[in-house]
């Protein structure tokens, strides 16, 4: 999806986020996006770790 935007893009991007939101804004914005990011990464590692601790149980049982 984004593969096409490029460091032009990017930068424009960038700058267009700064006039809209301001200065002060952005590092909030910045900082509550990656808390949503790392609670994303940890749900998702949380939920394949219960799978694969699933999965794992399931084989011994069949083994047995």
């Amino acid at each position: 999806m984004f593969s096409n935007i490029g460091i032009p893009g990017l930068i424009l991007i960038l700058i267009l986020a700064l006039i809209i939101f301001g200065p002060k804004k952005l590092p909030e914005i910045g900082r509550a996006f990656g808390q949503t990011l790392r609670e994303f990464k940890k749900s998702t590692r949380e939920i394949a770790d219960d799978v694969m601790k699933d999965s794992d149980e399931d084989h011994k049982t069949i083994k047995k």
